[in-house]
C-alpha cells in the first residue's frame, strides 16, 4: 500500500462546497480583470467561453476513473489543477487579447477579422512554444514522479493542450463574433 486517505461525507461536502465556491470565484474575478483591462464584454465572454471549454473537457477526462493505470481521483490535488490550468489559460488568451488590442490601436480603420488574424498568426509560435515546453516538464514529472502526484500532472497536462486550443480557436472567435455584433448594433442605432 502506498497511500491511503478516507474523507468522511462531511469534509467531502464541505470541500466540494469550498472547491466549487473556489473556481466561481476565480472566474468572478478572472472576467472582472478582462473587463477592466479591454474595456469590453466580448473578451470577458470570449475568455470564460475558452476557460468553460478547458475546464470542462479536463473533468471529463477524470470522468473516464478506470480507464486509465493510475489514480484520477477528485481531490484536492485535482482541485489545485484546475485552478491552475484557468490561470494558465486565462494568461495565454490574455497574451492573444493584448495583441488584438495593439493590432486595433495600431490600424483602427482596419476589418476586425483581418485585427483578429494578424494577432492570432503573430502569438501562434510564441503560444505553441510556451505550450510545449510547459507539456515537456509535465510530461518528465509525469513519468518520473511518483504517484501520489501523478493524477494532478496529468490534469496539468490535458489543461495545458486543451487550454492552448481553447485560447486560440474558442476565446478569440467568441470574442470577435460578439465584438462584430456590438459594432452592428452600434452602426444601426
Amino acid at each position: 500500500v502506498i497511500s491511503n486517505e478516507k474523507v468522511g461525507p462531511s469534509i467531502a461536502s464541505d470541500m466540494t462546497r469550498e472547491a466549487c465556491w473556489a473556481v466561481f470565484f476565480s472566474l468572478l474575478a478572472m472576467a472582472l480583470y478582462i473587463l477592466i483591462r479591454f474595456r469590453n464584454i466580448a473578451f470577458s465572454v470570449g475568455a470564460l467561453c475558452a476557460v468553460a471549454f478547458t475546464a470542462f473537457l479536463v473533468i471529463g477526462f477524470y470522468g473516464l476513473y478506470g480507464m486509465f493505470p493510475f489514480s484520477m481521483e477528485i481531490d484536492q490535488n485535482f482541485i489545485a489543477a484546475i485552478l491552475t490550468v484557468i490561470g494558465y489559460q486565462v494568461n495565454d488568451t490574455v497574451v492573444v487579447f493584448d495583441r488584438v488590442r495593439e493590432t486595433r490601436s495600431l490600424y483602427p480603420k482596419q476589418d476586425p477579422m483581418v485585427t483578429f488574424n494578424h494577432a492570432l498568426n503573430s502569438t501562434l509560435a510564441r503560444t505553441t512554444m510556451t505550450s510545449l515546453s510547459t507539456l515537456l516538464v509535465l510530461v518528465v514529472i509525469f513519468v518520473l514522479g511518483g504517484e501520489t502526484i501523478r493524477s494532478f500532472v496529468f490534469a496539468m497536462s490535458l489543461g495545458v493542450i486543451f487550454g492552448t486550443l481553447a485560447s486560440l480557436f474558442i476565446a478569440a472567435p467568441v470574442a470577435y463574433t460578439m465584438a462584430a455584433r456590438q459594432a452592428k448594433k452600434a452602426e444601426s442605432k
